[in-house]
């Protein structure tokens, strides 16, 4: 009896998608069956089906598959359908608390990172990103975070595919000194977007990982240089990384 006739066939579909996310890229069908080893043409079949379906879509060579928007939307609201929202919140209004600055969750999609949740301080300065803002990857703390969790081959292959715009005087534009960076961002736990993104912002960032150590997210929070330098953020540290624990722990318990 093959591996495929040992699990249900409304079962099938789901660990196709448990592949794709245990291996985080893109992956063509044969790829996929390296993982499942099933009759080839039963993968191709179902991969075929998700893609009609508009689950899934082919990345622009035309033979890897991609999460469709749609099934990332799908993922997002059941992430949302409870209440792990609410608990999720409850974690970084204890951090804001805390850190006495304005704190985010973020995840990243195809357009970068999006701000999922946020709370906001009460000081008058402020920089306003709201929830369902994208930030981009290679210039901000959380963006740095996700790219520092790619094994190299794909971390320099995502690097290479960015424009890396010149947004302020201190964004790293050459895709050496960044790889270089993302390098001692895996080993530290942690990132700097130091006024990178934006004039008189800084911020930090930790990645929030699933039980099997995998980048999930990016518990961060940032400020204006007028209150916070790097000193200080890193000095938050220990709590930023015990609330990205917590979220962890929400997000991912049974």
């Amino acid at each position: 009896m093959s591996e495929s006739n040992r699990v249900a066939t409304n079962m099938r579909l789901f660990h196709i998608l448990d592949v794709m996310a245990t291996q985080q890229a893109p992956l063509t069908p044969s790829e996929i069956n390296q993982h499942l080893n099933w009759p080839k043409q039963t993968v191709h079949r179902l991969c075929k089906s998700m893609v009609e379906e508009g689950f899934l879509l082919y990345d622009v060579s035309g033979k890897r598959l991609l999460p469709s928007a749609n099934l990332r939307t799908i993922a997002n609201g059941l992430l949302a359908s409870d209440w792990h929202t609410s608990a999720m919140h409850q974690i970084l209004e204890k951090l804001s608390n805390k850190v006495k600055e304005t704190v985010n969750f973020v995840i990243p999609e195809h357009e970068g990172m999006i701000y999922r949740d946020r709370v906001q301080t009460n000081w008058a300065f402020q920089i306003h990103l709201p929830v369902g803002t994208h930030v981009p990857f290679y210039c901000t703390a959380s963006g740095k975070t996700y790219l520092a969790s790619l094994s190299p081959k794909n971390r320099r292959r995502m690097i290479e595919s960015l424009y890396l715009e010149q947004l302020t005087k201190t964004t790293v534009c050459n895709a050496e000194t960044l790889l270089k960076e993302l390098t001692q961002v895996q080993k530290q736990g942690f990132a700097i977007d130091n006024e990178e993104f934006y004039d008189g912002m800084i911020a930090i960032a930790v990645p929030v990982l699933d039980p099997k150590g995998r980048y999930h997210g990016a518990a961060a929070m940032h400020g204006p240089t007028l209150r916070l330098d790097r000193m200080t953020l890193e000095n938050n540290y220990t709590d930023l990384r015990s609330a990205a624990d917590q979220l962890s722990q929400l997000i991912f318990s049974v």
